[in-house]
């Protein structure tokens, strides 16, 4: 069997340009142990703009996009500071900031239009604090009116509520859907509540975006066999110009090499034309992260 075809270029939609030293920002990954994800190391180190390149090899990443991993406010300093990291270093190409918790709509927007000053600020994850996987509808209104993406991070028993209200909304707000719909195993009646709920995401509209990434968690590694039932479903129900892939490194580290997991996206994308593998490995992500 020859070898599957390797993508001209990569935008790595998903990473985390952390140091576990700042245990105020991180704090969870000083006691990785009790994170109850088994073995950590692969995760809980130190991984900057360079670790990426160097693990990457020579697979043509040509974009990392950051998204913000640091606890709640802290998530806000995090956007600037890599801001002007990126000055010096060229990369992250784009962030995708924190939207701490909040009490008030306008300490939210507030939060929000104090990382409008980095000039990479793309949008916002929500950083914990809320058992709601979309905060106000108000806030929504906000990050619409400013061209900033909103992320969903929910889990599969919360995929079709959220895509309930996105059909209700009448602007065209950029939604990701993170990690390809967070499911939390593969079991066959997570897999059918995973795949109703991603069918009616794709069903809201252009403007809602899956994103391929964050896999190994639930399935324990990053084999193509293992992938290649929700990668499938996913584009056939977004279309490969509304998928883009990701790395989540160094998270998805503790089940595999950033090499190995290229390869299995190379894989696994292997039977789309030229166009559409570039799409899910490229044009997707510059098009949502404005690179």
């Amino acid at each position: 069997m020859s070898p599957a075809p390797r993508p001209e270029r990569i935008v790595d939609a998903h990473v985390h340009l952390w140091d576990p030293a700042r245990t105020d920002w991180y704090p969870y990954l000083r006691d990785g142990d009790r994170l109850g994800m088994g073995d950590v190391t692969g995760m809980a180190r130190r991984f900057d703009v360079e670790d990426h390149r160097r693990e990457s090899g020579d697979w043509p990443v040509v974009g990392i996009v950051n998204v913000a991993a640091a606890t709640g406010q802290h998530s806000v300093e995090e956007t600037l500071e890599l801001d002007r990291r990126a000055d010096e270093g060229g990369a992250p190409h784009a962030i995708v900031g924190g939207l701490p918790p909040h009490d008030t709509v306008a300490d939210a927007v507030a939060a929000i239009d104090r990382q409008m000053g980095a000039s990479r600020f793309r949008g916002v994850r929500p950083m914990g604090g809320s058992p709601d996987p979309l905060p106000a509808g108000e806030v929504l209104d906000a990050l619409a009116e400013r061209d900033l993406v909103f992320e969903v991070m929910t889990h599969p028993d919360r995929l079709a509520e959220v895509a309930a209200v996105l059909a209700r909304r009448d602007d065209d707000l950029t939604v990701v859907v993170e990690h390809a719909g967070w499911p939390r195993s593969a079991d066959d009646a997570e897999f059918a509540l995973w795949r109703d709920g991603m069918t009616a995401l794709a069903d809201v509209g252009p403007n809602v975006i899956c994103k391929i990434s964050g896999l190994a968690m639930p399935l324990g590694t990053i084999s193509a066999d293992a992938y290649r039932p929700w990668v499938e479903h996913v584009l056939t129900s977004f279309g490969p110009d509304r998928c883009m892939v990701a790395s989540n490194f160094p998270v998805d580290g503790m089940h595999g090499t950033l090499d190995a997991l290229w390869s299995t996206f190379a894989e696994l994308l292997a039977d789309l034309d030229e166009e559409a593998r570039d799409q899910v490995f490229a044009t997707t992500a510059e098009r949502t992260y404005r690179i």
